[in-house]
C-alpha cells in the first residue's frame, strides 16, 4: 500500500523549502521529483548494503509514476539509471568518482540529469560531487538514509572525495534541489548507527535550544520506541498524522529542531564564514579523536566524548557550571554514546590503540577554524548558548591540561605568587545526602524539588536505576540547577536491562533493597532484575545485606561469586518484613539500605543490628532523620533495634541537600598544610554528617585555628611545617576523611623538635572495603614519597616527615579509580617540592566533579596537564611485542582426587579402576566405602530404609571422602553410585571440589547399551521406574557437577549385553589419551616451532553433518593433517537421534572422531557472522558449546573474538589444558590488513589466545601482499593464523606456515571458499620456492626388489610433496658420498645390509635408539646454527624398532599392560632391534635363541648393562611361557617352534621375513591361535616411520600401504 499524500513538514534552506520530512515518503518523493525537477535521465545511486532492501522500492515507484505521468501526458518517459556502490568510506574515491563518470558518458547521459543519492554521509557526498561537476552541474537530490546524515551532511551542500592527504579535501559547495528525509529509513538501522546520529542532534540542541535539549533528555524511550519498536499492524504507521504515534510524533520533533537549525545558520553563513563554525561544537577535540581510533569509532561517537570535552573545557574556563556538564554527559550517554575514553565499551573497540593528548592535539592545528596557529573551539555558555556567536580562541596549554588524563599539582610554596591567602567556598553536595533524597523521593508521593544535588558519577547512576526502575518521573529546572522529582509512590517494574552502578558502592548497597519491592514481573520483558556493576564493585562484599534479605524472603541469586555483585532478583510480591537480623560491622550502607526501604514493606519492619559494634552510626543517624523529614516513622528501641512504621514518603515542595562534610576536609586541610585561611560556608555544627567535626577534632588538635558557625567552617593552618602529630585519634563517626587526616600526618613534625612524630588513626575498619582497601592504598602510596606509615588492625600509622625531604614518584600516585585517594594526595602535593603527578584525575568525579578546576582557580594550586601513555609513533614501534596475559581464575589440582559421576551401568568402576591405573592413583568405590561404614550391603539398606535415607547417608559418605582431611582427598579415582546428584547437597559437595581445583569427570555411553547391560545385572535395586525417565531427570545434573565428560562410545554390543574385547580395548585407549590431557601429562598439541620440519602445519576442517556416515573415508580426509577441526556448528542431528539432546549428540560425533584419528582436534563453533552456521544472537548458546568442548578435552578451542569479553574470559578461566585459537573472520571485510582495525583484533587476540587467527577477504592479489607485510611485522609474537578467503586469497594459505585450514577432496564440501587442500600447498609451495625438491636413497645391497621406493614415493605424491625416492646400490659405503655429502638436495636415506654400521662414520649424531641397538637403518637432516653459522647436521636413527613396536602394540587388549615374557629368535642385527623393541614395550623377562648358541651368547654380551636378556640353550627343554615372539631368521630356515612354547595362551607373534608373506612359523602359530604380524607389516611400518622423521608429516598410511601389498603381490 503506497501513501500518496503523506502528512510532511517543510524547512526553508537558502530560500527554498527543499527539506521534506516525513514518514513513507517513497511514492511521494518520486512524484515530486518527476513534477518539479523534470529531466531526460535520472540516475539513482546507493550501495550494496541498502539494494537489497530499498532499490526495487525504488525503482517500481519510479516505474510507475513516471508512466501515470507521462502517459498522461502522451510524452516519453525518461530513462532510469541504477549503480551500486561498495559501502564504506574507500568509495569516496577519485577512481569510484570516475568509474561513476565513464559510465554515465557511455550511456550518453547528458547535463540534462537529476542524480538521486540514496544513502548515509557516503554516498550522498559522493554523488553531490559527481552532480557538482558532471557537464559542470547537474540537479542533485539527497535521500539519506541514516540519522547522521539526515541531520548533517545532507544539509547545506558540501560534497566531498577524500584523497591520500586526508578526509573531504577535494570537493565543491552544491546545493541539492530537494533533501527527503524518511524517517522509515530509521526502522532498519543498526543500534549503533542510531546513536551515532543522535550524537548530531544532541550536539545541536546543546548550542542552540534548552527546550529542545530538554526534549532529547526526558524522551529517550519515546524516541528509542520510535525507531526500534515500530511493529505495528497499521499500514505505513506515521505517514499521516491520524496514524502517527506519539512516540513517531517526538522522533519527527527533535529531528525537525536539529534540521532547522542547521538550515537555519547554512542559510546565514552557506560557506562557513564564522556562524557556521558552532556547528563544529565537539567536532574540533571529537575530530582529533577521530583522526586516531577511525574506523574503529564512529564519527558521532567521537564528537559525543568531543562534546563533553570541550563542554569541561568551557567549565574549567569559567564559562560553564557543572550542572550542565552533567546534563550533558548523561543525555549522550541516555543514548548508548561514550561520554569518556575509558569506558569499556571505548576500550573494547579500540583495544590498546591509545589516544595520546599531543596526537590529539597533533591532529587539531590543521582544523580548518583555526586562526594561524590558535586554536578556535565553540564554548557553551549553558545549555542552548553560547559563549560567543562563532568559536572561540583557545590557548594550547589550557586544552592540553583539560585533555590530559594525569594531572600535575606544583606546589604552592614554588608559586612566584605564593598561596591565597584566604578562600571562601561552597562545596558540592552531598554525595550521601544526595543519594538518600534521590530514592526517597521517588519512593514518595508528590512533587519535590531538589536542589544543589550532587551532579557526579554516583548520583548520576542512582538517577539511571531509578529511571530504568519506573520508580518516578524526573525534569530539570534552573539550567539544571533544580531537580523535579514527580514521586511514584512506590511504583517499581523490572527494568528491561541490567542496571550498572559502575563502582558507586552507596547505589549499589541501597539499590539492593529496592530491587526487593519490585511485587512482581508481571509485563517486563525480563524475569529478573539484575544489579551489577564494575570489576572493582564486584569485589566490593554485600553478604550481610543478602543474607538478611533472603532470610526475609527475598529472591536473590548471586550470579558470579557469592555474597557479590552482579545479583539477579526475582520479584516474589515484595519485601516481607517482619523481623530481620542485619550484621552491620561492615557497612551502615547496609543498615541504611534496608531502613530506607522498610516503610514499604509488607509488614512492619523491626531491625535489628547484630555482630558487635555498629559502624559509622553518623551515617544510620543521617538515613534516620532524612526519612523522617519525608514523613517515614522510626522507632529506636535498645540494643541496636529500629522499628519502622509502614508507610509513604510525602514528598516537600523543595528540599536542599546539604553540602558534602568529606569533600569538606580537603580544601580546609589545605589550608591547615599550606598555613593560609579557608572558610567552607556551607557545613558547620548543624550539619548531619559526621565528618563536619573534622576542623574541629582533627584539625584543631593538629595545631590549626578552627572556627565553627551552624553553617560555616573557617580554618587557619600553622605556618608550613607545624602541623602537629596526633598520638590517637578515633574517626569512626567519620571514616571517609581519615585519608585527609594521613596526608596531613604526613608532614607532621613535634611541638618540641624531639617527641614522638606518629599519627595513629583508629575505627576505620570498614575503609578496607570501600572504592579499594583505602587503608592498604594510602600506606603504599605514602611510602613512595620516602614517608613511612603502616597498618594497624582497624586503623593506620604514619611517622611524620619534613616536607622538604620529601620526593615524589615519578610514576606518580596511582589512585585505584578512587575519588578520595585523589583529592587527599593532591592536597599533600601543594607542599609537595617539585610536582607531584596524580594518575587517573577523572575519579573526583564520584562526588566533587570540578575539583581541578576549583583547586586551580578558587584555592590557587597551579595545574599542569599530563599524559605518561604512548604516543602513536611510540606505540606502532612496539605492535605485537607485547602480550596480555589474562589470569586463570580456576586452575586445575592435578593431585586431588578425581570423582567419576554417571548412570548405573556406564562402566564407572571398570573405568575408574582403569583411570587409576594411567593416573597413578587408588580406587574407591562410594557404595564400597558406605557398606563398609554402615556394615550391610547397599541392596540390604535400602530394603530396609528406603531410597530417601539411602540417598543421606550417601551424601554424608561423599561428604567424607572429599573432606579436607580425608586421607581419600587426594591421590584418589572415586566412582560414585548414580544417583549420587539426585540431591542437592551431594551436587553442591561435588560443585565445590571443582572450584578446589579437583576433577569431576562425567561417564557417558549409549543408553540403549546400559539398559541391554543393566537388565543382566540382578545385585542392585532399580529405583523404580524407567531408565530412560530417570536419565531424562538426571542428565542436567550430571552436567551442571561435571567439570569433564568422557564419552564411552561403543559402536556395538555382542549378544551377551557385554562391549567386545576390541570395542573395549579401543574405549580404555581413548580414556588414556583423555586422562593424559586433563592431568597435563601429554597434552597432544602440534608443535608450532618456527622453522620445525613439516612446515606448514595444517588443520583439515571437517563439513559433515553426521560422522558415522563417513567412517569409511574419515581417515583419508585427515590424512597429512596435523590437526582436525571439528565443525560443531556444521554437525545435525539425525530424526534417529531424537532422545539425544544437541549437546549428547555433539559428544557422541566427537567421540567417533576420537576413535578413528589420533590428530589434535579443534573445537569450533562458527557463527553466521563469521561466516558459519550458527546463530549470531546466542551468545549463551555459543559459549555453552565451547565450555564443552573443554570438558570433553579438546586440544584446541576456537573462540571468536566478536562476543562479549566478560564471557570470553569466563571461558579462558576455565581453559584447563585447551589452547585457545582466537579467532575474527572479516566477511564484510571492515578490517584491511593496513589498517588500525586489524591491529586492533590482533591484540583482541594476543589478549585471550594461545593462538591468534585473522581471516580476511582478498579481492586482489596484492591483498595477500597487503596480509604479508602484516604478518612480517607480528614475527616474533605468539603463533598466528593469517590468511585471506577468496580464490583471489589462495596464496596467503599457501604462505601462511602455521596451523594452516586445508579441505580433503574426500570431503562433502569446503569448509571456506578458496581453501586448498594439503597436497595442492605443497605443489604451490614448491613452485614459489618454499618448498625445495629433496632427494632420498635406499643404501645397499642387493635392493633391486625393495618396497621402499614404491612405499615413499606414494607417500610423497598423496601429499604433493616434491621429493623422489630412489635406489643407490653399492656393496661399499664410500660409493654413497657423493649422495650423501655433496648433493645438497640430500634429504635423508634409508640404510640396509651391509651399510647399517659403517655408515656412522659419516653422521654428526646418532640417536640413543640407533646407540643402543648398535645399527642405523635411516639418516635424516638437521639444519642448525654453529658459531653462528648454518650447518646441516646428519642424524642417525632405527626405526626398525618403531616399526616392530607399533605393529605388536596394536594387537594388544592392554599396550600398558604387557606380558611378562618374550623371545626373540635369531642373534643377527635385527635380533638387536627386537631386543630393544621388546624392552621399550616393558616386558619384563626377555629371551633369546639361536641355533647358534655362542653367537646369542655374544649378542646377549653386547647388551650387557642395557637390557637384561637370558639365552634359551634348547626351545625343547625350555619351560618359558612368552607371551610375545619375533622371529629375525630368514624364511627358508624353515624353522617351527616346539608346541609347548606356544603354551595354553594367546600371545602374538611377529616374522621379519616377508617372503612368503604368511611363512611357515607364522601358520603354525596361527594355527595355536596366536595373532601374527608378517614382516611386510613391518616394513611398511618402518618405512612410515622413516617417512614421518624426514616430512614431519604424518604418513598417508592406509594409501601406502595398499600400493605397497599391491606391488608386493605382484
Amino acid at each position: 500500500m503506497t501513501v500518496v499524500n503523506p502528512d510532511v513538514a517543510r524547512v526553508s534552506v537558502l530560500g527554498s523549502e527543499s527539506i521534506i520530512v516525513g514518514f513513507h515518503l517513497t511514492e511521494y518523493l518520486i512524484r515530486d521529483i518527476l513534477t518539479n525537477l523534470p529531466a531526460s535521465n535520472y540516475v539513482v545511486i546507493t550501495d550494496t548494503n541498502l539494494a537489497p532492501i530499498y532499490l526495487d522500492k525504488y525503482v517500481n515507484a519510479f516505474k510507475k509514476v513516471s508512466k501515470d505521468i507521462f502517459e498522461a501526458k502522451n510524452e516519453k518517459e525518461p530513462r532510469l539509471f541504477t549503480r551500486i556502490l561498495p559501502p564504506g568510506e574507500m568509495t569516496k574515491s577519485r577512481k569510484i568518482k570516475a568509474d561513476i563518470e565513464d559510465w554515465l558518458l557511455a550511456n550518453a547521459v547528458t547535463r540534462d540529469t537529476c542524480f538521486l543519492a540514496i544513502g548515509g554521509g557516503v554516498i550522498g557526498d559522493l554523488v553531490g560531487f559527481v552532480a557538482a561537476t558532471f557537464m559542470r552541474g547537474a540537479m542533485v537530490v539527497q535521500i539519506p538514509t541514516t540519522l547522521l546524515a539526515m541531520v548533517d551532511s545532507s544539509i547545506g551542500g558540501k560534497t566531498a572525495i577524500d584523497v591520500p592527504a586526508g578526509k573531504n579535501l577535494v570537493g565543491a559547495f552544491w546545493q541539492p534541489k530537494r533533501i527527503f528525509m524518511d524517517l522509515d529509513f530509521l526502522n532498519t538501522l543498526p543500534e549503533r548507527e542510531f546513536a551515532n546520529g543522535m550524537a548530531e542532534l544532541i550536539k545541536t540542541a546543546a548550542i542552540s535550544d534548552e527546550n529542545d535539549f530538554c526534549k532529547l533528555e526526558n524522551g529517550v524511550e519515546a524516541i528509542r520506541n520510535a525507531v526500534f519498536c515500530s511493529g505495528s499492524d497499521v499500514p505505513n504507521q506515521g505517514a499521516t498524522l491520524d496514524t502517527r504515534t506519539e512516540a513517531q510524533s517526538m522522533l519527527m520533533d527533535v529531528i525537525l529542531a536539529s534540521v532547522r537549525f542547521k538550515a537555519f545558520v547554512v542559510t546565514s553563513d552557506e560557506r562557513e564564514g564564522g556562524l557556521r563554525g558552532l556547528l563544529n561544537f565537539g567536532h574540533s577535540i571529537g575530530h582529533g579523536i577521530e583522526a586516531i581510533v577511525s574506523p574503529l569509532m564512529l564519527h558521532g561517537e567521537c564528537v559525543s566524548i568531543g562534546c563533553i570535552k570541550e563542554a569541561e573545557l568551557a567549565r574549567n574556563l569559567g564559562h560553564l557550571n557543572q550542572v550542565a556538564v552533567g546534563r550533558l554527559a548523561r543525555c549522550f550517554a541516555s543514548y548508548g554514546l561514550p561520554i569518556s575514553m575509558d569506558e569499556k565499551k571505548v576500550k573494547d573497540r579500540i583495544g590498546s590503540l591509545y589516544c595520546h593528548v599531543d596526537d590529539i592535539m597533533e591532529v587539531m592545528k590543521v582544523d580548518k577554524k583555526n586562526q594561524g596557529d590558535k586554536k578556535r573551539i565553540v564554548m557553551l555558555s549553558a545549555i542552548g548558548k553560547t559563549l560567543e556567536p562563532r568559536a572561540s580562541v583557545i590557548a594550547d596549554a589550557d586544552i592540553h591540561k583539560v585533555l590530559s588524563p594525569e594531572q600535575l599539582v606544583l606546589p604552592v610554596t614554588e608559586s612566584p605568587n605564593g598561596p591565597k591567602k584566604e578562600v571562601s567556598l561552597t562545596t558540592p553536595g552531598s554525595k550521601s545526602i544526595s543519594n538518600r533524597a534521590l530514592l526517597i523521593a521517588a519512593l514518595g508521593t508528590g512533587t519535590v524539588r531538589i536542589k544543589n544535588l550532587l551532579h557526579s558519577d554516583d548520583t548520576q547512576f542512582m538517577l539511571a536505576a531509578l529511571k530504568s526502575l519506573n520508580a518516578a518521573d524526573f525534569e530539570w529546572e534552573d539550567n539544571g540547577e533544580t531537580l523535579v522529582v514527580h514521586g511514584g509512590g512506590g511504583r517499581l517494574s523490572v527494568p528491561d536491562k541490567e542496571i550498572y552502578v559502575g563502582n558507586a558502592g552507596t547505589a549499589s548497597r541501597f539499590l539492593t533493597s529496592v530491587l526487593t519491592l519490585i511485587p512482581t514481573a508481571e509485563g517486563a520483558k525480563q524475569p529478573t532484575a539484575i544489579l551489577t556493576g564494575n570489576a572493582r564493585m564486584k569485589q566490593r562484599p554485600i553478604a550481610p545485606l543478602l543474607d538478611a534479605l533472603k532470610a526475609d524472603g527475598a529472591e536473590i541469586k548471586s550470579i558470579e561469586k557469592e555474597g557479590f555483585l552482579p545479583i539477579a532478583v526475582t520479584p516474589n510480591g515484595g519485601l516481607k518484613g517482619g523481623r530481620i537480623e542485619l550484621s552491620a560491622s561492615i557497612s551502615s550502607q547496609y543498615v541504611s539500605s534496608i531502613l530506607l526501604c522498610a516503610p514499604y514493606a509488607t509488614e512492619e519492619i523491626e531491625l535489628v543490628l547484630t555482630g558487635g559494634q555498629v559502624i559509622s552510626q553518623p551515617y544510620i543517624d543521617m538515613t534516620i532523620a532524612m526519612m523522617e523529614s519525608f514523613g517515614a516513622v522510626v522507632e529506636r528501641l535498645p540494643e541496636n533495634t529500629y522499628r519502622i512504621k509502614q508507610t509513604t514518603y510525602k514528598n516537600p515542595d523543595h528540599y536542599l541537600v546539604e553540602s558534602d562534610a568529606s569533600s569538606a576536609t580537603y580544601p580546609l586541610a589545605i589550608a591547615a598544610i599550606t598555613g593560609t585561611t579557608c572558610t567552607v560556608t556551607s557545613i558547620g555544627s548543624s550539619s548531619l554528617q559526621g565528618d563536619a567535626t573534622f576542623a574541629i577534632n582533627v584539625l584543631r588538635p593538629m595545631g590549626c585555628t578552627v572556627v565553627q558557625t551552624e553553617t560555616s567552617t573557617t580554618v587557619t593552618g600553622p605556618p608550613i611545617g607545624q602541623l602537629r602529630p596526633l598520638p590517637e585519634v578515633d574517626m569512626e563517626t567519620m571514616t571517609d576523611a581519615f585519608l585527609t587526616a594521613t596526608v596531613l600526618a604526613a608532614v607532621t613534625s613535634p611541638a618540641d623538635g624531639k617527641g614522638e612524630n606518629i599519627t595513629r588513626i583508629y575505627g576505620i575498619a570498614n575503609q578496607r572495603v570501600k572504592e579499594c582497601n583505602r587503608i592498604a592504598a594510602m600506606v603504599h602510596e605514602l611510602t613512595k614519597f620516602g614517608v613511612q606509615a603502616s597498618e594497624l588492625p582497624d586503623g593506620i600509622q604514619i611517622h611524620g616527615k619534613p616536607i622538604k625531604d620529601l620526593k615524589a614518584p615519578k610514576e606518580g600516585v596511582h589512585t585505584y579509580d578512587d575519588h578520595r585517594i585523589a583529592m587527599s594526595f593532591s592536597v599533600f602535593s601543594t607542599v609537595v617540592p617539585h610536582g607531584t603527578i596524580i594518575t587517573d584525575k577523572k575519579c573526583v568525579e564520584k562526588t566533587w566533579p570540578t575539583w581541578w578546576d576549583d583547586l586551580e582557580s578558587k584555592l590557587g594550586v597551579r595545574l599542569n596537564g599530563v599524559d605518561q601513555g604512548l604516543r602513536l609513533a611510540q606505540a606502532e614501534k612496539s605492535l605485537g611485542r607485547t602480550s596480555i596475559k589474562l589470569s586463570t581464575s580456576k586452575s586445575l589440582d592435578d593431585g586431588k582426587s578425581m570423582v567419576i559421576v554417571g548412570m548405573r551401568g556406564v562402566g564407572k568402576t571398570t573405568l575408574g579402576q582403569y583411570a587409576a591405573e594411567v593416573l597413578g592413583f587408588k580406587f574407591i568405590d562410594v557404595d564400597h566405602y558406605f557398606e563398609a561404614t554402615v556394615k550391610t550391603t547397599v541392596f540390604e539398606f535400602i530394603n530396609t530404609w528406603g531410597w530417601d535415607q539411602f540417598r543421606i547417608k550417601e551424601t554424608a559418605a561423599l561428604k567424607e571422602l572429599l573432606a579436607k582431611d580425608s586421607e581419600y582427598g587426594r591421590g584418589h579415582v572415586i566412582a560414585c553410585g548414580g544417583g549420587i546428584i539426585e540431591t542437592a547437597e551431594s551436587r553442591e559437595v561435588l560443585k565445590e571440589h571443582t572450584k578446589t581445583g579437583g576433577k569431576v569427570l562425567h561417564l557417558v555411553r549409549d543408553l540403549d547399551q546400559v539398559v541391554r547391560y543393566l537388565n543382566r545385572d540382578k545385585t542392585r535395586p532399580m529405583y523404580g521406574e524407567d531408565m530412560m525417565n530417570v536419565w531424562r531427570r538426571r542428565r542436567s545434573w550430571y552436567k551442571e557437577v561435571c567439570n569433564f565428560e568422557f564419552v564411552a562410545y561403543a559402536n556395538s554390543l555382542v549378544d551377551d549385553g557385554y562391549v567386545s574385547p576390541t570395542e573395549w580395548l579401543a574405549i580404555k585407549k581413548d580414556l588414556q589419551r583423555f586422562l593424559h590431557f586433563i592431568s597435563g601429562r601429554d597434552t597432544n598439541h602440534v608443535d608450532t616451532t618456527a622453522g620445525r620440519v613439516g612446515v606448514p602445519t595444517t588443520f583439515v576442517s571437517l563439513t559433515a553433518k553426521d560422522l558415522s556416515l563417513s567412517l569409511e573415508t574419515l581417515k583419508e580426509m585427515c590424512e597429512g593433517a596435523d590437526a582436525v577441526e571439528l565443525r560443531v556448528d556444521l554437525l545435525q542431528k539425525p530424526e534417529e537421534k531424537e532422545e539425544m539432546t544437541d549437546i549428547e549428540y555433539f559428544g557422541e560425533q566427537l567421540a567417533i572422531l576420537r576413535r578413528t584419528v589420533s590428530i589434535p582436534v579443534i573445537f569450533t563453533v562458527r557463527s553466521k557472522g563469521q561466516a558459519g552456521a550458527f546463530s549470531d544472537d546466542d551468545e549463551a548458546g555459543m559459549f555453552e558449546l565451547l565450555h564443552w568442548g573443554q570438558r570433553w578435552g579438546c586440544e584446541y578451542v576456537d573462540v571468536e573474538m566478536c562476543w562479549t569479553p566478560a564471557t570470553i574470559e569466563k571461558l579462558i578461566a576455565s581453559k584447563g589444558h585447551s589452547l585457545i585459537i582466537a579467532s575474527w573472520h572479516d566477511v564484510q571485510n571492515v578490517t584491511p590488513w593496513d589498517g588500525k582495525a586489524i591491529q586492533v583484533k590482533y591484540e583482541t587476540g594476543d589478549k585471550y589466545g594461545d593462538i591468534i587467527k585473522l581471516v580476511g577477504v582478498a579481492q586482489t592479489f596484492q591483498d595477500n601482499m597487503t596480509l604479508e607485510t602484516f604478518r612480517a611485522s607480528k614475527a616474533g609474537g605468539k603463533d598466528l593464523i593469517a590468511i585471506n578467503m577468496g580464490a583471489a586469497g589462495q596464496l596467503s594459505r599457501v604462505i601462511n606456515e602455521c596451523l594452516t585450514p586445508i579441505t580433503h577432496p574426500a570431503l562433502p564440501h569446503k569448509a571456506a571458499p578458496g581453501q586448498l587442500s594439503l597436497a595442492e600447498i605443497n605443489k604451490a609451495r614448491h613452485l614459489i620456492g618454499l618448498l625445495p625438491a629433496q632427494s632420498f636413497w635406499l643404501i645397499g645391497t642387493p635392493i633391486q626388489h625393495s618396497m621402499s621406493p614404491t612405499l615413499h614415493n606414494t607417500g610423497f605424491d598423496v601429499l604433493g610433496l616434491p621429493h623422489r625416492y630412489g635406489l643407490l646400490e653399492c656393496h661399499m659405503v664410500e660409493y654413497a658420498e657423493d649422495a650423501i655429502l655433496k648433493d645438497p638436495n640430500f634429504g635423508g636415506a634409508s640404510v640396509t645390509i651391509p651399510h647399517k654400521v659403517a655408515i656412522i662414520k659419516y653422521l654428526d649424531q646418532v640417536t640413543e635408539n640407533a646407540k643402543t641397538i648398535g645399527a642405523v637403518n635411516t639418516i635424516f637432516v638437521r639444519d642448525t646454527v654453529v658459531n653462528g653459522e648454518k650447518k646441516r647436521e646428519f642424524v642417525g636413527e632405527n626405526t626398525d624398532y618403531i616399526g616392530m613396536k607399533r605393529r605388536i602394540q596394536s594387537l594388544m587388549l592392554d599396550p600398558t599392560n604387557p606380558p611378562e615374557q618374550g623371545l626373540v629368535i635369531g642373534a643377527g642385527g635385527t635380533a638387536r632391534a627386537a631386543l630393544y623393541t621388546l624392552q621399550k614395550m616393558g616386558i619384563k623377562k626377555i629371551y633369546l635363541w639361536n641355533r647358534t648358541i655362542a653367537k646369542a651368547h655374544d649378542l646377549q654380551k653386547a647388551f650387557e648393562g642395557s637390557i637384561d636378556v637370558q639365552v634359551v640353550d634348547s626351545l625343547e627343554s625350555s619351560k618359558i611361557e612368552p607371551g610375545v615372539i619375533i622371529s629375525t631368521v630368514p624364511a627358508d630356515s624353515g624353522i617351527e617352534l616346539p608346541e609347548h612354547v606356544y603354551g595354553g595362551i594367546k600371545g602374538i607373534i611377529c616374522d621379519m621375513a616377508y617372503k612368503p608373506r604368511r611363512t611357515k612359523l607364522l601358520l603354525q602359530a596361527e594355527r595355536k591361535g596366536w595373532s601374527c604380524v608378517e614382516g611386510i607389516e613391518v616394513l611398511i611400518s618402518q618405512g612410515i616411520a622413516q617417512f614421518e622423521i624426514w616430512t614431519g608429516k604424518r604418513a598417508p598410511v592406509d594409501k601406502i600401504e595398499a600400493e605397497v601389498l599391491k606391488k608386493y603381490e605382484l
